[in-house]
């Protein structure tokens, strides 16, 4: 394989494993076929390539560590329904704290709640994602390292890889979150005598989100019964060794230093650019990705915004803070001066339950969804940096423990760290209470 000894002259972009092509000559990619064939008998496929079996160990503790879980909440879920009834609620009375530490207590329950389900959710999607990616490889449809994993699909709609299950999985993810936004909520009973708050775990919410996540295990182990895995590492080096040694990469001719920009562009190899193309222009999902998160943003301020308008107009919501913009209403934390526009659903019934429950779909879906698409560029810029380390005097270590892989790249880290975060903070600011009237 030719390479340049200057990265700046190169022209192939880190995510694309079509970036093989551009790097090498017709003579010297049949070369390594015919090396690959000839010591198939000879080597194993772990002497060739790395399988990463290790990174295989951790992501099935992983989503066992995900079906106790998830049987932990179906059983806390079925015995708070079996006692409090369908809509009944585990409250405990915490009346002599204040309303401010309540709601804290409330926020880190959430939060930690938050941080079991993303660890969760990433197993089962490491898992789903490695068999997607193996899938769409044995397709000849694998054109980069890195995928949307809900939103890219195999052929076959009864694919456990396929359109429906990962359009099913979608779902199931942001039910998944949803449900634990749900699970732990402020209590008020409102007695004749005196008042009582503390917190409410949800039998119901629970239940869902026991069941969601068990489904998800099962889609995810449907995934990898389906298809060969040819190696569960994470490394567009491994990946590209595994797809040559099992002849599912071929040479795309006369294409050399032609970069994954110009596949759908005719002519002849090329003279290296002396800049090589952005993930902007390298990779088309990029732009959708970060479009699609600049108009979640711009959503959230536009509803921070309509929220204070209507707290400054609305004299009945002022409560003890009159102004839309102090400091006690900059908080992170809900509270007494928090601004907030509510309404009230009357009576725990199926139809009212359901409607808090889509409320807080359409609401946090696409927080959900945009977290999950955000990991499309974390991956793609941690490609990128083994492509240019790659390229260095020191080279690039592939084989590597999957565990260390996540403090070498910051960025996945800075994301796996901010989901719960993020998520509780966004639920945070649909405030769900649940109040008691006794006559």
């Amino acid at each position: 394989m030719a390479a340049s000894s200057k990265p700046t002259e190169e022209n192939f972009h880190s995510s694309g494993l079509l970036a093989y092509d551009a790097l090498s000559y017709r003579q010297g990619f049949d070369s390594i076929m015919s090396d690959a064939k000839f010591t198939a008998d000879a080597k194993t496929d772990s002497s060739f390539y790395d399988r990463s079996l290790t990174s295989r160990r951790y992501a099935l503790i992983g989503v066992a560590c995900s079906s106790i879980f998830s049987c932990s909440c179906i059983v806390a879920g079925i015995v708070i329904v079996a006692n409090y009834g369908t809509f009944g609620v585990f409250a405990v009375n915490l009346e002599t704290y204040a309303l401010r530490e309540i709601l804290l207590l409330r926020e880190i329950l959430g939060l930690t709640l938050n941080l079991i389900v993303t660890l969760c959710t990433e197993s089962i999607g490491f898992v789903h994602g490695i068999a997607l990616r193996s899938a769409l490889a044995s397709e000849s449809r694998l054109r980069f390292n890195t995928n949307l994993r809900l939103l890219t699909a195999a052929r076959g709609w009864y694919n456990p890889n396929g359109a429906l299950l990962n359009g099913i999985s979608a779902i199931l993810l942001i039910i998944s979150y949803n449900s634990a936004s749900l699970a732990v909520c402020y209590d008020a009973e409102m007695q004749p005598q005196t008042d009582a708050q503390g917190i409410a775990f949800a039998g119901l919410a629970f239940l869902i989100l026991g069941v969601v996540l068990l489904f998800q295990v099962i889609i995810a182990l449907l995934g990898i019964r389906a298809v060969k895995i040819l190696t569960w590492s994470s490394s567009p080096f491994d990946l590209t060794a595994a797809l040559v040694h099992h002849t599912q990469l071929t040479p795309a001719t006369c294409r050399c230093m032609r970069s994954v920009c110009d596949l759908d562009t005719d002519g002849g190899p090329v003279k290296p650019r002396e800049v090589q193309p952005s993930a902007w222009d390298a990779h088309p999902s990029i732009r959708k990705v970060i479009i699609f998160l600049w108009v979640i943003v711009a959503a959230c301020a536009g509803w921070a915004a309509f929220v204070m308008y209507i707290w400054d107009k609305d004299v009945g919501m002022h409560g003890r803070s009159p102004n839309a913009l102090t400091p006690q209403t900059w908080s992170f934390s809900p509270g007494e001066l928090s601004n907030f526009i509510w309404y009230i659903l009357p009576g725990a019934n199926p139809v009212m339950c359901i409607l808090v429950f889509v409320n807080m779909i359409v609401v946090q879906g696409p927080l959900t969804l945009g977290l999950h698409c955000s990991e499309l560029i974390a991956n793609v810029t941690r490609d990128e940096k083994q492509w240019r380390r790659a390229t260095g005097r020191k080279g690039l270590m592939t084989a590597m423990n999957p565990v260390m892989m996540i403090f070498t790249h910051p960025i996945c880290l800075v994301l796996f760290v901010a989901k719960p975060f993020l998520r509780e903070s966004f639920a945070s600011n649909i405030f769900i209470g649940v109040i008691e009237h006794y006559p």
